[in-house]
């Protein structure tokens, strides 16, 4: 059975490998056709995050093939992450085609400093900008933080013939600068006050008051859209899935621990963690050799689970493998850990919950495939195991804790209270659970001693 199970294992990596290219098969190649009288626009909306880096990078370098006159980033965003904003801050500024950041409605924080970097800021009437403060969580950044956010807002106003003082005081507010802002408070500034202070260089309500703006009022507009890999990336990546993602995987492979055979629970499991693997790396948040951590993780694991007995050094640097290559996939140490933490707990919870309730009843066992028990595989089973409670037998494969023993003269599926118990130890059946025969191992608490 223990060959079968690790046999299966290998073979059903297949998930895994599939949940790493699945975003990317999904998506198209999102390059449109462009002449040399055109506008090329990108929308910048949502969150900021590093799933809007790769999606930037190709759309600028579509923009540059195509000969495009200028580029505009249409922005719409109450921030987001600053590593993110940092990204795509350098890559508009690296660009050769001129830039335009139309704020057609907001762009705080995150989306102030990814505007600072275009060449022409065009603000639509009752739009703003600004309110740049770092913040953890519900607080604000430590003071290393807002200094180094602070300077970088300004090299890039300054960078861009800006007031650098204004584009600091977004983001300190610790600054004042005589009849604009006070001491205490952030600088956000309406499309009025940005066009007065000469942050802002007009105040347009829509494209075709850009094309004359720019002296193209013929010119076409070309709308770059995200792939739908570079979609799913964002979906994957996101506060909310990463941790999903995770605490699927790692639930349906302890479940898979827990059972004879492989079955649906091993599948999920291995699916979720390559779908978060591949939409990190589709990303760009993340290098091959983070999944190559991650497999030679999985494979220490298993040989540690299926091959030698007990538990030991390869098992812990498998373990510390896997959790060492999930913590390095996000990018961001800090995020990284707060989404293995709540998976682990989230983890804990939903195997607690599967085995004591779900596992009792009928209805919930098709999460589990288990092996087809006919003669043909070499399984004779009683017709109703609760006759084998009380019963003693010995294990005939090592139990981790799943595995088989012969009970009467015959060959059954049992399962230990997850201690491994080496092949060949006396055993007693000690109850059954619909088709689950829990053992222990025959000893000095029973009256007896194994041979």
């Amino acid at each position: 059975m223990v060959e079968r199970k690790f046999a299966h294992g290998i073979f059903l990596t297949f998930f895994l490998l599939l949940g790493l290219v699945a975003p990317a098969l999904l998506g198209n190649n999102g390059v449109l056709a462009a002449g040399e009288d055109t506008l090329y626009v990108i929308p910048i909306e949502g969150d900021i995050d590093l799933g809007l880096v790769p999606y930037l990078a190709r759309s600028l370098k579509a923009a540059e093939a195509s000969n495009a006159r200028a580029v505009i980033l249409d922005i719409n965003t109450f921030g987001g992450r600053v590593d993110g904003a940092t990204q795509l801050k350098d890559h508009i500024m690296a660009t050769s085609l001129p830039t335009v950041a139309f704020v057609h409605n907001r762009a705080w924080s995150a989306g102030a400093l990814i505007s600072l970097a275009a060449d022409h800021i065009i603000m639509a009437p009752m739009s703003s900008i600004g309110a740049a403060e770092p913040r953890v969580g519900d607080e604000p950044a430590d003071e290393k933080t807002v200094s180094a956010l602070r300077e970088e807002f300004a090299a890039t106003a300054e960078a861009t013939g800006r007031d650098g003082r204004l584009a600091a005081a977004m983001v300190d507010a610790d600054i004042a600068i005589p009849d604009i802002i006070a001491a205490g408070k952030l600088l956000s500034l309406s499309a009025q006050q940005a066009l007065e202070l000469g942050l802002a260089d007009a105040i347009l309500a829509d494209y075709q008051g850009i094309r004359d703006y720019l002296g193209y009022p013929q010119a076409e507009l070309i709308f770059s859209t995200p792939t739908r890999a570079e979609k799913i990336s964002r979906f994957i990546t996101s506060p909310l899935v990463s941790p999903l993602l995770l605490t699927i995987g790692f639930t349906g492979l302890t479940i898979e621990l827990y059972t004879a055979g492989w079955g649906i629970s091993g599948t999920v499991g291995l699916f979720s963690l390559g779908l978060y693997f591949g939409g990190h790396l589709l990303a760009g948040l993340t290098g091959w050799w983070v999944l190559g951590l991650f497999l030679v993780g999985v494979f220490l694991l298993l040989l540690e689970l299926l091959v030698i007995p007990g538990f030991g050094l390869v098992g812990v640097s498998g373990i510390v493998a896997i959790l060492g290559s999930i913590l390095l996939a996000t990018g961001d140490l800090v995020r990284a850990l707060t989404y293995l933490l709540i998976a682990l707990g989230a983890t804990v919870l939903l195997v607690v919950f599967l085995l004591r309730y779900i596992t009792k009843t009928n209805r919930w066992r098709w999460l589990i495939l288990g092996d087809r028990l006919d003669r043909e595989h070499g399984y004779v089973a009683p017709r109703d195991l609760r006759s084998l409670t009380g019963k003693e037998g010995i294990t005939l494969t090592p139990l981790r804790p799943a595995g088989s023993a012969e009970i009467e003269g015959e060959r059954q599926d049992v399962i230990s209270q997850g201690i491994f118990i080496p092949a060949g130890t006396k055993i007693k059946v000690i109850r059954v659970e619909g088709g689950r025969v829990l053992v222990h191992p025959l000893g000095k608490g029973d009256g007896k001693e194994n041979e």
